[in-house]
């Protein structure tokens, strides 16, 4: 097609031309020490034209020799970054190989071949991607001191690159994944803390600051880390659930009072405090610390719905209440009666709704449902020596020694399943 298009063009030519030039009668006359040439226009006008094209032509020519030396210490150059680029991309493909030992040669020889070129100096990206991925194959290699040295110079050359927080933020964040694999839970936080506060909030840094401050045994700040993880979509739901409770009973665990415990209870999210399995948790830390009855109040809003809860949350609850009794409050009652039915079916919380009526001197109801946890070998052998055990208090109570001591017989011998 393109053939035809040029013919065209050039039969269009030789027509304009033999209409233009072909009746072209004129001459020009040249003078020229006394000499006189005359000559047609046509003539004239081709020779004219030829004599430009010799002459650029020369120009052309003259232009090319005198850049020749140039036009080959260019090539030169883009020969040796071909070369650069080809080392780094291999270290690329031998590090994803697990060849570190190949990967971090290759990633220096393509640093060395920049170094030996000063027009591929100035391209610093290149020579931090360079320093990064060797550092990455030191660390896989437990060369730990060469590794902070190319990480801090890939640091360094990050501030010299045109896109400088991305290969920083890239450096900072290999960074503290080394300082975790290292156990260094401060390094990582420290290095986590010099990312900008949008960076800070992407999923991966998130991660690392998570396991940094569990690392780092900070329960407050991990919880809201993985909050923020869980916002974002970092985990399935289900993984999020069992982090979030985790990390919340961690929270728990690191108080060391009842107002610390209480504060920390305050700070936690409305959906923490809704997790049965968290509140049992709060409430057993509470009666351990000596406030019974505000773990009661922590446990009331839920044992009011006890009946809808799962077996897990259920029998939390049970061994929650259990170790939280003393002084027990008459307001109660309702609430136990309201669940002796679903205790004939759970030993655990039979055996907390026997502890309880015992506690408000309900004799004999406490002996029916302590009865029915001690005989029901569902429940561990620890709670059942307590029922055993609890039985043979009331049995010692009502003067009956005999079966006081088959009571507390029974809670000595060993598992009987």
């Amino acid at each position: 097609m393109r053939s035809i298009v040029w013919f065209l063009v050039l039969a269009v030519a030789a027509v304009v031309g033999a209409t233009a030039l072909g009746a072209n009668d004129g001459l020009v006359t040249i003078y020229w020490l006394g000499w006189r040439a005359d000559i047609s226009l046509n003539l004239f006008l081709l020779g004219l034209v030829l004599i430009f094209l010799a002459v650029y032509s020369l120009v052309r020519g003259l232009d090319s020799l005198l850049a020749l030396p140039e036009r080959a210490k260019r090539w030169r150059v883009a020969q040796r970054d071909r070369v650069a680029q080809a080392a780094l991309r291999e270290g690329l493909a031998l590090y994803m190989a697990g060849r570190y030992t190949r990967a971090h040669k290759a990633c220096q020889r393509a640093v060395a071949i920049q170094a030996d070129t000063p027009e591929l100096t100035l391209d610093a990206e290149f020579t931090a991607l360079a320093h990064l991925l060797s550092a990455g194959s030191l660390h896989r290699l437990q060369d730990r001191k060469r590794r902070d040295e190319h990480l801090q110079r890939a640091i360094d050359l990050s501030r010299l690159t045109r896109k400088p927080r991305a290969t920083e933020e890239g450096a900072r964040l290999l960074a503290a994944e080394c300082a975790l694999e290292d156990r260094d839970a401060r390094r990582a936080l420290h290095d986590l803390s010099e990312l900008p506060p949008g960076v800070a909030r992407r999923t991966q840094a998130l991660r690392l600051k998570l396991q940094a401050t569990r690392l780092a045994r900070q329960p407050v700040e991990a919880l809201k880390t993985a909050r923020l993880l869980a916002k974002h979509q970092g985990f399935t739901s289900s993984a999020a659930e069992g982090l979030l409770r985790t990390l919340a009973i961690e929270t728990l665990d690191s108080a060391r009072d009842a107002d610390q415990l209480r504060a920390l209870w305050q700070n936690l999210d409305g959906n923490d405090r809704k997790d049965p399995l968290v509140v049992a948790h709060a409430a057993r830390r509470m009666a351990d610390l000596g406030a019974q009855i505000e773990a009661r109040q922590w446990l009331a809003p839920l044992w009011d719905r006890i009946a809808q809860l799962s077996p897990d949350a259920v029998d939390a609850l049970a061994n929650a209440l259990s170790r939280s009794l003393l002084g027990l409050e008459a307001e109660w009652l309702p609430r136990l009666d309201a669940t002796t039915q679903a205790a004939l079916r759970n030993p655990a919380l039979a055996l907390t709704l026997g502890l309880a009526l015992s506690e408000r001197q309900l004799w004999g109801k406490a002996r029916g449902m302590l009865l029915s946890a001690a005989n029901d070998l569902q429940l561990d052998l620890e709670r059942r020596r307590m029922a055993w055990a609890k039985l043979g208090q009331l049995a010692e109570r009502e003067h009956r020694a005999e079966e006081a001591a088959r009571f507390y017989r029974l809670a000595a011998l060993p598992d009987r399943d």
